[in-house]
């Protein structure tokens, strides 16, 4: 797998790969990621194709799909931390 580019989006990282067949996209934002997969094709073979398929639409689909992420991250932290709340040691 080897990076064949990047893509500028506003608040996250943006990653395209290529292995064998396949078009790897890579969504970073701190401690989330989202991860696409495009078999190649004719109309899928290179980076400008990518480029085309990761619109604007697609790209707020990306922004919303995080924001649930990290929602849900905080969510299900606090949820454990109010469970174990009675377990940490009382500091005097």
């Amino acid at each position: 797998m080897r990076i064949i580019g990047y893509i500028d989006t506003k608040g996250y990282k943006t990653t395209v790969f290529r292995n064998n067949d396949r078009f790897i996209v890579k969504f970073e934002s701190d401690l989330f990621e989202q991860t696409f997969k495009f078999r190649e094709s004719e109309k899928v073979a290179g980076l400008n194709d990518i480029k085309n398929l990761v619109d604007v639409e697609f790209q707020q689909q990306v922004e919303m799909r995080f924001a649930e992420m990290y929602e849900s991250s905080g969510e299900l932290l606090k949820k454990y931390l109010d469970c174990h709340e009675d377990e940490w040691e009382e500091i005097i």
